[in-house]
């Protein structure tokens, strides 16, 4: 297939500005007491004061926090999802914290009788995380999915196996082929979320005197919500119809506008605010709000184009608002070796982009990659995921001030990566049409989002 021209020039031109602490002269003062402002609630009443507005407005309120299961303090229905960070781009170390809630809709959350029933609720949850989080190998009647404490008798149906119904069961065995309470009628699907199922994504600075990181201010606000269901022949249909979209060389189209979201072919509606010039966040323009659909959209790594809740933290370990501080680094489905490890030896760097001097510099001594010390963060290591993905505090503070110098220029359409200086090994032009990975062997097609969480070996992942 003939490349396009316009491909062959790296259009990202964020990444080869120099952001260093000479360039973004802000003191650590600045920096911290800038990230510690809320600017989520402002955005949450400007909204509610405008009736005429079409979109989705913010309604969990993050000042009341999460109970200890995870479910928002406010009624909302969110629930919080502890997740291994998606490789690089979510790590810590490379520029933000993210956190992930999820909410089904309201049928979801009453019994039989239309009444809300939180315990219905978790076991739907715990259904839904089944038939997304276990990789397909596994049989329908062979889950083995950790799981909070349910209620079979309040489900009325067997979700271990055992031939009866508990009022605590632990683990998920078999996938039933309906949801219960009033989404009764609703059938289960392997790898597809239920019609109306939410997320809600916030991406945050890094806050390093905060435990979990998380800064109070918000670099965006993602939400996405499924608004039809496709059974998996749609799906495919979708799939055959982007592959005969790319061989002619047609762009992609999504219909909605800015204010309401963009929806892609999966039909999941996705709508993002981001920091206007001065750190209040406002509605992306159409062209960032394709930002975010490409990701949910053509990379085929994604279960349902979605990635959180495929590596959410199995059991009740997992319902909790996100915190790497006592994740092991255990290894995607498939693998033998931890995930980390894994890309370190391919990328051969802790970025895309080999960019992160301080990973290059604490795991690649000599220019050679220290395997022992990476398994320390390992099962069975003496360490955690945050010891790994975590920045110094030097680092925090220059990526911060980095972001925002990113932020005043308003130049999302150039990328939003911020690297504390300029890559030397990502390509501004392509002039022979390739990048030679292809024939140099650094092509790999074993990834997956699904993790095996029994390389644990019995061990409890920390709450």
């Amino acid at each position: 297939m003939p490349c396009s021209a316009a491909a062959l020039t790296n259009h990202w031109q964020n990444l080869f500005i120099e952001r260093t602490a000479d360039t973004v002269p802000l003191s650590e003062a600045t920096v911290l007491a800038s990230i510690r402002q809320d600017n989520y609630t402002p955005l949450r009443q400007a909204l509610a004061a405008r009736p005429d507005y079409p979109g989705w407005v913010p309604d969990l309120d993050f000042g009341q926090g999460f109970d200890a299961d995870g479910f928002a303090h406010d009624g909302s229905g969110w629930r919080a999802i502890r997740y291994k960070p998606f490789l690089s781009t979510f790590w810590p170390t490379n520029g933000s914290t993210n956190d992930v809630m999820i909410r089904l809709p309201q049928a979801f959350r009453t019994d039989s009788q239309g009444v809300p029933s939180r315990a219905i609720y978790a076991v739907n949850l715990a259904i839904v995380e089944a038939a997304i989080a276990v990789a397909p190998a596994r049989l329908p009647e062979a889950l083995g999915l950790l799981v909070a404490p349910l209620d079979e008798t309040l489900a009325g149906v067997d979700l271990d196996g055992d031939g009866q119904l508990s009022c605590a069961i632990t683990r998920l065995q078999r996938l039933p082929s309906h949801y219960v309470g009033g989404a009764r009628q609703i059938p289960v699907s392997r790898d597809l979320y239920p019609r109306g199922t939410e997320f809600l994504h916030t991406v945050r600075y890094l806050d390093p005197d905060q435990p979990p990181w998380l800064s109070t201010r918000m670099k965006e606000v993602r939400y996405t919500r499924k608004v039809q269901w496709l059974d998996p022949h749609a799906v495919r249909r979708a799939y055959r119809r982007e592959r005969q979209e790319k061989a002619l060389g047609w762009l992609p189209t999504y219909a909605g506008s800015p204010l309401t979201g963009l929806r892609n072919a999966l039909s999941w509606q996705l709508q993002g605010f981001i920091e206007d010039a001065v750190g209040r966040l406002r509605v992306q323009t159409e062209e960032e709000h394709r930002f975010c659909v490409g990701c949910h959209s053509s990379l085929g790594v994604t279960v349902d184009q979605t990635f959180a809740l495929a590596r959410k933290v199995p059991g009740a370990a997992g319902w909790r608002p996100q915190d790497v501080r006592g994740m092991p680094d255990v290894p995607q489905h498939g693998h033998a070796d931890p995930e980390l490890l894994t890309y370190l030896r391919r990328v051969l760097g802790g970025d895309e982009f080999r960019a992160n001097t301080e990973m290059l510099s604490r795991f690649f001594p000599g220019g050679g990659l220290d395997e022992a010390l990476v398994r320390r963060e390992a099962p069975g290591g003496d360490q955690d995921l945050a010891w790994a993905i975590l920045p110094s505090r030097q680092r925090a503070l220059a990526l911060n001030r980095a972001y925002m110098a990113l932020v005043a220029t308003q130049t999302f359409h150039l990328g939003r990566d911020t690297l504390l200086a300029p890559p030397v090994h990502v390509h501004r032009v392509i002039r022979n049409g390739a990048t030679a990975l292809r024939a140099t062997g650094r092509v790999f097609r074993d990834g997956r989002l699904w993790l095996d969480w029994d390389a644990e070996q019995g061990s409890t992942v920390s709450e």
